[in-house]
């Protein structure tokens, strides 16, 4: 595992080993050990997968403090575009992302720190995104930013996406800013 640390404090790109012989193919998904050297975060309260058609959007997800998730993403079929939003109120960096691919081939993940939103384009049909996350799903605690925001001005380089009714209605990254209930 070889750790990579993007223009965004504490985003970090993981470069994942992977061993390929005359039977197939051995991934680890998860090593404790290897992130405790890292000195990220390795006790996750939850694992999810998704399974997504191509040219699906899903995100800009995150939650308010003090109920914010950190998250390890990785994919294991397909490829997506992952981008990861920084959205903590008092950061530099703040409204910046990082896009990246991330696909089977490559075998990268992204470590994504708590305050910033997160979401990604499935690439190809059938991708699986799996990740760990670290902090307690609380759905009363979710927001949105919406994931053709301007102020942000992602490059999804695609036309048509499928995206959820509650993708739909996320709110500006100039209202998440200006919101003192929405904080960050």
């Amino acid at each position: 595992m070889k750790k990579t640390e993007t223009f965004i404090k504490g985003l970090f790109i993981i470069e994942n080993t992977s061993f390929l012989d005359k039977r197939g193919e051995f991934m680890e998904l998860w090593n404790q050990h290897e992130f405790e050297l890292e000195k990220l975060q390795t006790n996750p309260t939850q694992d999810n997968i998704s399974i997504s058609k191509k040219n699906v959007i899903r995100g800009l997800h995150f939650q308010n403090k003090p109920h914010e998730q950190i998250k390890y993403v990785r994919v294991i079929q397909g490829s997506i575009l992952d981008v990861a939003v920084d959205i903590r109120k008092t950061s530099d960096t703040f409204g910046q992302h990082l896009a990246i691919e991330l696909s089977k081939s490559n075998n990268y993940g992204l470590w994504i720190p708590a305050g910033f939103a997160h979401g990604f384009l499935s690439l190809e049909e059938n991708t699986i995104v799996v990740y760990k996350c670290y902090g307690k799903y609380q759905p009363k605690h979710e927001h949105t930013i919406c994931w053709d925001d301007k102020t942000i001005n992602i490059n999804w380089n695609v036309k048509n996406p499928i995206i959820s009714k509650k993708d739909e209605q996320g709110i500006s990254l100039d209202i998440y800013k200006k919101s003192k209930s929405i904080n960050g």
